[in-house]
């Protein structure tokens, strides 16, 4: 993040105190939304609970059992009708039938964690460990989604409660897998029919930021994400007699500092920002052995479709002609994962007051950039209208100037932030089905 943003951020913080005084603003009935604000500040507590027990007991992509158990058990003590195993993966989808006719609008949120070893200093730390790629490594919450979890359990206590206020039906999502690109959850959740009817879908995600604060834009809010494996092959032989072998470590470093070129030297980048990441590599077992072969991994970020395709295309030439020069040889396997998010301009605009009414006239406010992460929220926005925006989680006695990023091992979310996402969503659900939805196209 950087510091014209982070300033911004704080700039709108001293607002976010402001937010229950403002709840009356906008055309939504005031009325709705302090009995939103009433029924979220009772259960404060409850999610707060929620959170640090999904914390501690983090499971990777497809492996969200418990997490599951504890989502169904919750919305069946709503009263509300549950599916399990949606998919036949570990989703759980929980609908509310409102007392009136009306649209529907459903709510996301993801409930995977990643192969990260916490290192943050929080009485409810993940412990847990697993085998990830054949490492040893721990499991920890590092991108935030315990609290996307229990933050849409909230959701769903408070809206259960004003069901005979409710003029149609909000389905709430918990999706598996949003970490496993490029099939993550809700493909799977999409084609089993979660989405069948729906006219209006919302999610969001926690990041660096002032507590309590919510950002949004119309348009990319995230990019799309492809996923990458390069296996330069050589020849196995002694690391003392080189030239008796061909070494595909030597050339993999050479594809490793060439792949950086491509953003810099082959896109037209006033079409779009674009990333190329080399997220793992590995080769060899000994200090004197030239090993067979060598894989590396990552990433690719991007915008703009062509610059997608330039890139595929230069990765596959360099890494070939790299390895070729040296003697060896280079397979190139891209995976084309998640499209850019994009949101719906009717409906930011339409719900964006929303997201101003629970934050502050100045703790909710329009990004003037989209974020670089993937998100496969982005193929249920294909299906219907979608809005997806952003909840600061910082806590306080962090420094904005050196916060660690989601994924990183010291990843903190503040407790206190979790009301606000709950409000947030309690009331662009409610408030989409009051006005009747929006018209499906932009």
């Amino acid at each position: 993040m950087n510091r014209s943003r982070i300033l911004s951020f704080a700039a709108a913080t001293m607002f976010v105190a402001a937010a229950p005084q403002l709840a009356a603003q906008g055309p939504f009935d005031p009325a709705l939304a302090a009995e939103i604000d009433k029924r979220t500040a009772a259960i404060a507590d409850k999610i707060t609970a929620w959170r640090h027990d999904i914390h501690q007991h983090p499971e990777l992509g497809y492996q969200e059992k418990r997490t599951a158990a504890l989502v169904a058990a919750h919305l069946r003590s709503l009263g509300l009708e549950v599916q399990e195993n949606v998919g036949g993966i570990t989703a759980v989808v929980g609908t509310l039938k409102g007392a009136k006719p009306g649209p529907t609008v459903a709510l996301r949120a993801d409930m995977d964690a990643l192969p990260v070893a916490e290192l943050a200093d929080v009485p409810f730390k993940s412990t847990v460990r697993t085998v990830y790629n054949g490492v040893e490594t721990g499991v920890m919450h590092a991108c935030g989604h315990d609290m996307h979890t229990a933050m849409l359990m909230g959701t769903a206590e408070v809206l259960a409660g004003m069901k005979s206020r409710i003029p149609g039906t909000v389905k709430f999502f918990f999706q598996p897998a949003e970490e496993v690109p490029p099939n993550g959850g809700a493909k799977a959740m999409i084609e089993a029919g979660a989405m069948t009817g729906v006219d209006g879908v919302f999610g969001l995600h926690v990041g660096p930021g002032p507590s309590g604060t919510l950002s949004y834009r119309s348009g990319s809010i995230t990019a799309a994400a492809d996923s990458w494996k390069i296996i330069v092959k050589g020849k196995q032989g002694h690391g003392a007699m080189p030239s008796n072998a061909v070494d595909p470590i030597v050339a993999s470093a050479e594809i490793v500092s060439a792949l950086q070129t491509i953003v810099s030297r082959s896109l037209d980048l006033t079409a779009g920002p674009a990333v190329v990441t080399v997220g793992a590599i590995h080769g060899g077992l000994r200090e004197n052995i030239i090993p067979d072969s060598v894989w590396m991994i990552g990433t690719i970020r991007t915008f703009d479709p062509k610059s997608r395709q330039v890139i595929g295309e230069r990765m596959k030439t360099i890494a070939t002609k790299i390895a070729e020069a040296h003697g060896a040889k280079a397979e190139v396997h891209i995976e084309l994962g998640y499209s850019s998010t994009l949101n719906n301009v009717a409906m930011v605009s339409r719900f964006s007051p929303a997201l101003k009414r629970v934050a502050g006239s100045k703790g909710a406010f329009e990004s003037k950039s989209p974020s670089m992460a993937g998100e496969d929220f982005s193929r249920f926005a294909d299906k219907a209208p979608g809005f997806f925006f952003n909840l600061a989680v910082t806590p306080p006695n962090v420094d904005l100037f050196n916060v660690a990023s989601n994924h990183s091992p010291l990843f903190q979310g503040d407790d206190a932030a979790l009301p606000v996402g709950t409000r947030a969503m309690a009331n662009v659900a409610l408030e989409f089905l009051v006005s009747g939805g929006i018209p499906k196209t932009p």
